[in-house]
């Protein structure tokens, strides 16, 4: 799997850390991330097929 190095912001990487770790809803940051990229590339797809811009 290729590796991505990428700069946020302190306070954001701090909201995502409050996700991260044993019994909470990630194991890691790049789970985390992972997840993250996911749901927003599904999102901007759904707005895509409404708008008629998707090729299926």
């Amino acid at each position: 799997m290729p590796k991505v190095s990428v700069e946020i912001p302190q306070e954001l990487l701090d909201d995502l850390n409050k996700h991260v770790g044993d019994n909470k809803k990630f194991v890691n940051q790049s789970d985390a991330i992972r997840t993250a990229i996911r749901k927003m590339l599904d999102m901007m797809d759904e707005i895509d097929r409404r708008h008629g811009r998707l090729n299926e």
